[in-house]
């Protein structure tokens, strides 16, 4: 490895097991020298294998829920406590729909699990942020990341209300991400990754057709939650001190594709 990141602190929010992307992150910063805290909502990690990856990095967990701000404030208080300075990055990796789990359509959603949906995915990274602006929590040329998907600017039907709410997580990465540049020199961005296999994606109805589909279409293929992390580390690196207020897509090329000779052929074959 790099030592990339070296010396650096950090929180890292949302790993559950192996397959998130959280975890390859988690597992990337330690390897390139970082020390950080864990944290997931209580109900996450009793079902997930988070005890498993604080030791293999060393790591202490702090349970939070993230639609509560005293759970945050103590989250961001003891990290400090425990790192034993100010954060130089944060990857929020958080997202849920309660339609999306229970099969609703987006035509028909319960706005109750609307809410509560916009509040954990998306309003928590504001209350995040705001936490740690208001308590000058981040070290000068910090980094913080938050993980979307490319449904925010263009219709993915069976995404559902999980649309929406990356929608607005991307708005407040750039509003919040003003404030946060101007006053204390913290980047603020968020990337938009490929279809990945992880526990959450595999809730959406026809993920792994999708997951098929965008890598015939994308020219480098679907990026795996491994490369994810790599380019997250990147983002955490002094490398990157002047990139900020912008949504990165990371996705092999999906992005800027309108068809590829690979699903031109599928059709092709049909006539």
């Amino acid at each position: 490895m790099y030592n990339l990141l070296k010396g650096k602190r950090g929180i890292i929010f949302g790993a559950l097991d192996s397959n998130s992307i959280a975890w390859k992150v988690a597992e990337s910063a330690h390897a390139e020298g970082a020390t950080f805290v864990l944290t997931n909502a209580p109900i996450a990690m009793r079902m997930g294998e988070i005890n498993e990856l604080a030791e293999k990095t060393g790591s202490e967990i702090i349970p939070a829920d993230v639609t509560k701000l005293e759970d945050i404030e103590n989250l961001i208080e003891k990290s400090v406590e425990i790192l034993g300075g100010k954060i130089d990055f944060v990857l929020h990796s958080i997202g849920m729909s309660v339609n999306v789990r229970k099969k609703i359509h987006y035509t028909d959603n319960n706005y109750d699990f609307t809410h509560k949906g916009f509040d954990i995915s998306a309003l928590s990274f504001h209350k995040v942020m705001q936490v740690l602006y208001k308590k000058d929590a981040m070290a000068e040329w910090g980094s913080i990341v938050a993980l979307t998907y490319m449904a925010a600017q263009r219709v993915f039907p069976d995404y559902n209300d999980m649309a929406d709410n990356k929608a607005y997580l991307e708005s407040i990465a750039r509003s919040f991400g003003y404030f946060f540049g101007r006053d204390h020199k913290v980047r603020v961005n968020t990337i938009s990754q490929s279809p990945t296999a992880t526990t959450a994606g595999n809730g959406v109805k026809g993920f792994s057709g999708f997951i098929n589909y965008a890598e015939k279409m994308s020219p480098l293929g679907n990026a795996t939650a491994q490369e994810c992390a790599d380019y997250t580390i990147t983002l955490f690196s002094d490398l990157t001190k002047k990139v900020t207020l912008q949504n990165l897509f990371h996705d092999g090329g999906f992005s800027n594709m309108g068809v590829s000779n690979e699903i031109m052929a599928a059709f092709e074959d049909q006539e």
